[in-house]
Formats: C-alpha cells, sequence, structure tokens
C-alpha cells in the first residue's frame, strides 16, 4: 500500500464572519457609550458578551481544518472536544467551486464535495484560500486514488423507450 501524504491544507477564512464581527464591535460600542453617557462605571462590565462572542466566533472558525491527501478527504473541528470526518476519495462524486465577489476579492471560495459516503454525503469547505487550486488537486487525486483501488463510478440513467434497439 502506498504511503498517504498531504497534498493541501486550509481552513476556513474568519472573512466569512464579517458581519458578525461587525456586530459584535458595534454592540461593545453602544455598551461603552451607553456606560459613558450614564456615568456608570459598572455597565463597562456588559463589554464581556461582546468580547466573549467575538472570542468563541473566532475560535470554532480557527478550529475547523480540511486536508487534503492521496488517500482522504479530512474535516476537523471542535474547540474542546474534536470531531474528525474523512471521506475516501475514491467515493468522491462530484465536486463543485463557488466564488462569490467578496469572496474572490480576497483568493477565498467554497468547494462542494458531494460522495457516495453514507454518513458524508456532502462536505462543504467554506471560504478556504487558493480553492481552485485545492479544487483541481482534489480532481487529480481522486482520479488518482480511483485508479490506484480500480474504481469506477457507474452512472445509470433511464433511457426512453422508444430510443431502445428493437
Amino acid at each position: 500500500m502506498p504511503e498517504e501524504t498531504t497534498l493541501w491544507k486550509g481552513r476556513t477564512s474568519q472573512l466569512v464572519y464579517f458581519w458578525t464581527y461587525l456586530l459584535w464591535l458595534l454592540m461593545a460600542g453602544g455598551i461603552a457609550v451607553g456606560a459613558t453617557l450614564a456615568l456608570n462605571p459598572l455597565i463597562y462590565a456588559a463589554l464581556i458578551v461582546p468580547f466573549i462572542g467575538i472570542v468563541a466566533r473566532w475560535l470554532v472558525t480557527r478550529s475547523t481544518a480540511y486536508e487534503l491527501t492521496t488517500q482522504r478527504l479530512r474535516k476537523t473541528s471542535g474547540i474542546l472536544s474534536k470531531k474528525l470526518d474523512e471521506l475516501e476519495l475514491y467515493r468522491v462524486k462530484d465536486s463543485t467551486l463557488e466564488q462569490p465577489v467578496l469572496l474572490r476579492m480576497f483568493g477565498l471560495g467554497n468547494i462542494t464535495v458531494i460522495s457516495s459516503d453514507a454518513t458524508l454525503p456532502m462536505l462543504v469547505m467554506s471560504a478556504v484560500p487558493a480553492a481552485y487550486e485545492a479544487r483541481e488537486k482534489l480532481r487529480a487525486a481522486v482520479e488518482a486514488e480511483r485508479d490506484r483501488k480500480r474504481v469506477r463510478d457507474v452512472e445509470f440513467t433511464e433511457t426512453d423507450s422508444d430510443n431502445s434497439p428493437h
């Protein structure tokens, strides 16, 4: 069995939560202004709420990582407890790349992987860097792994009975 090697690693960009971070910062600003106008320093203690919100969102996003190897696509997530999802590459049926204008401006994209895996039929990698290159590496690795395992994905389509040979 050939050695498994890493082809690509990536994480979801914090940019996808820009509006969330902005709302938390606006809330913090409102609390600070309210505390200043009310001349009550105890109100500043409420700044802990947006601070916790920002840190929690950052940690959750930062703790999600993707790894493409020559045999599998892995997604790890979780802050204290970790969860590992693995998708064998020979099970991949299709993948798509979406690059909305905002993500494209920052060199990011969303990759959706469709598979025949019972526990992970769809894996979405949101706002990953160099998404086009990552998808191309995924495509090539899927073909190589199918060739190595001698596996082919067969699609059955219904044909019109009028077109069948007589």
